[in-house]
């Protein structure tokens, strides 16, 4: 007998019995800090000022367990005014970290303390929701893990892939909104200018669809560009699980683990039935868990990723000790466009409680022109209602891309299920990111089971700062 929803959540009411517990349990969870800051970076051979966003320890980011509480102090130590989303858990709405719709961005020297029960395990990742911060790098991996000992005896490694540009992102955005030509326009001929035979290189990877409308300088996959990748030692014949991230602003990207074939076991944190290959796809602020098996023989195993649709790309290096690494070129062959055919054969290990769907919602995703403004139904906004919902509902939402160019959305506070993708219905992975393609539609389901006001948007910086997000509020409205 399968279990509703309602009847899940009611079976859980018994813990509202033990408030003490509960406090004892809270009190001794330690407060873990995290800093954000300037840091200083090199690429190709140039210094950078971007972000910094990490624990005590110094190191990027933050580890937790599953069911243990989020309680987290955020200082920001920045000169500017800044604030994260922890992309991934779903939070009550006050603490989401999106400005306006549930607190204030910190001012420079300010302190925030966050504490709410934690239920998402998995590959997430944390990023500034204020401006074009995050393509100055302020984000980090946020991992939840199930169990304080691996179920599997594996070697884990977490990768953050960035795009790069040594340009203010503010100066990109206003080149993209002057209307100095279709989407890239007078940008994409000043940075190809810049940028020599690669810039030209990308502009003419521009030539069809509009896949890419900034010009990057590098990609870096944490932090470090192929001219000096990171090198992970591994052993031979061991096994590797590989938790990728992309937190690029613009770029979404492919997974190329070269000679090696992989399985992919996760996508933005949820398990699906093991995938086999040698190539993914993974959309900007979608994350991928990959395990794959070290050859018995050893060597070192370059694992690239790569901007669609034109010939830059970054990576690391799984080496065994004694394994050559030899250097590698930060170009190589130009890849498609990412495409839906992978997302079709994806199918969530968890299941939805059997309920109905109570309604369906149109959402168009429009705009592009050669002023840059994008929307959602046709308006340009951030924090205007897209529609309402009531608590306990499950909602559809088909999405129609009328635009030239793919659109990765996420909907914060809540998870869905890729249920449709054009006409055809799948019972899909289970996300909180999914990639739109131009001129197609992708149907997701999702059950209304945290109450607030809660963005949705494209995860292109670029985009959603000229109008692609809006609000799905809760009403109690009959």
């Amino acid at each position: 007998m399968k279990t509703s929803r309602r009847g899940f959540v009611a079976g859980l009411g018994g813990a509202a019995m033990l408030p003490a517990f509960g406090a004892r349990l809270r009190a001794e969870q330690p407060l873990r800090v995290l800093t954000v800051s300037k840091r200083t970076i090199e690429v190709k051979g140039k210094a950078a000022s971007v972000f910094g966003l990490t624990g005590a320890d110094g190191r990027p980011g933050l580890e937790l367990m599953l069911n243990e509480r989020f309680r987290t102090r955020l200082v920001n130590e920045s000169d500017v005014d800044t604030l994260i989303h922890w992309h991934g858990l779903t939070p009550p709405n006050a603490q989401d970290g999106v400005p306006m719709l549930s607190q204030d961005p910190l001012k420079p020297g300010q302190s925030h303390d966050y504490d709410f029960a934690n239920t998402r395990s998995g590959t997430h990742w944390m990023h500034s929701h204020v401006g074009l911060q995050e393509q100055q790098l302020l984000a980090a991996p946020l991992i939840v893990r199930e169990t304080a000992e691996p179920l599997f005896d594996e070697q884990e490694h977490v990768v953050l892939l960035h795009d790069f540009t040594f340009r203010d992102p503010l100066e990109i955005l206003a080149e993209l909104t002057s209307g100095g030509g279709a989407h890239a326009g007078h940008a994409m001929d000043h940075s190809a200018m810049n940028h020599g035979e690669a810039g030209m290189d990308q502009m003419a990877g521009m030539a069809g669809a509009m896949l890419n409308d900034v010009v990057y300088d590098a990609y870096l996959a944490n932090d470090r560009t192929l001219d000096d990748p990171e090198v992970v030692k591994v052993e031979k014949g061991g096994q590797v699980r590989l938790r990728i991230i992309n937190g690029a602003a613009a770029s979404n990207m492919w997974i190329d683990l070269g000679q090696i074939e992989g399985e992919l076991i996760a996508v933005d944190g949820n398990a699906i039935y093991p995938v086999k290959g040698s190539i993914f796809p993974l959309a900007i602020a979608q994350r991928a868990d990959i395990r794959l098996r070290i050859p018995a023989e050893g060597g070192a195993f370059p694992v690239m990723f790569r901007p669609e649709g034109i010939n830059a790309r970054t990576g690391i290096i799984l080496a065994v000790a004694g394994g050559r690494v030899a250097r590698l070129a930060s170009e190589g062959e130009v890849l498609p466009a990412l495409d839906m055919s992978q997302e079709l054969i994806y199918r969530a290990v968890a299941q939805l409680p059997d309920e109905p769907v109570n309604r369906t919602e149109m959402l168009m995703l429009t705009g592009g022109g050669a002023d840059y403004v994008w929307g959602l139904n046709g308006k340009s906004s951030m924090h205007d209602t897209i529609f309402t919902v009531r608590a306990g509902e499950r909602i559809s939402v088909m999405m129609h891309n009328m635009t030239g160019m793919a659109h990765p959305m996420h909907l914060h506070g809540h998870y869905f299920k890729v249920t449709a993708i054009g006409n055809t219905a799948i019972d899909g992975a289970i996300r909180d990111t999914v990639l739109v393609p131009p001129m197609q539609t992708v149907t997701v389901t999702f059950d209304a089971d945290n109450p607030g006001n809660w963005a949705f948007h494209c995860h292109h910086a670029y985009h959603m700062n000229a109008g692609m997000m809006g609000v799905i509020s809760y009403t109690s409205a009959a």
